[in-house]
């Protein structure tokens, strides 16, 4: 497992499974903002793509999001679109209700920080976000991504296109939550 201050990221489990689909997949809405595939429902039992994990896709790495002092699961996290070329890779998380608010957001950038850069040896790590999701705007600057830029109508959320926030941080650039 990878350890930040508050949360770890480790291997997603079969038992993760109802409660990130009921708490985060089953919520249209916040599967819609969250997500750039449209919302669907899935049959309990069924395999859901945004759950399981495939050891052969070198693409992406998903993990469960696990408060450190008790082992609760707190969300989901990923690294995606890993470009090993270019030594890229996008990342993205989401938070269960009750888990949010408490800086766990934050430190599970940092932890997918020290994945990125420290295990895979990436160069950039991007976030793409919604404009108005200020908790992701804020833990990914908490942990020195920089807004690149604005994609202006680029996603259609809930019946409307909003614009969506570009950051990016380089390897050079970033600083372990032990040197902050």
């Amino acid at each position: 497992m990878l350890t930040g201050s508050t949360v770890g990221l480790r291997a997603r489990h079969e038992e993760d499974f109802p409660v990130l689909r009921a708490e985060l997949y089953n919520d249209v809405v916040h599967s819609s903002r969250s997500d750039d595939r449209p919302w669907r429902p899935v049959a309990p039992g069924s395999q859901d793509p945004r759950l399981s994990v495939d050891h052969k896709d070198e693409g992406s790495v998903r993990f469960s999001v696990v408060e450190l002092a008790g082992g609760t699961l707190v969300g989901s996290a990923v690294l995606w679109g890993i470009d090993n070329h270019n030594r890229s890779a996008h990342l993205g998380m989401g938070l269960l209700p009750a888990s949010r608010g408490k800086g766990y957001g934050t430190d599970t950038v940092a932890v997918l920080c020290h994945y990125g850069f420290v295990v895979r040896g990436l160069h950039r790590l991007q976030v793409e976000t919604l404009s108005d999701n200020a908790a992701m705007l804020g833990a990914a600057e908490r942990n020195g991504f920089v807004r690149e830029g604005v994609l202006r109508s680029s996603a259609w959320v809930m019946g409307e296109f909003l614009d969506e926030v570009l950051l990016g941080l380089l390897a050079r650039e970033w600083r372990p939550a032990s040197e902050a």
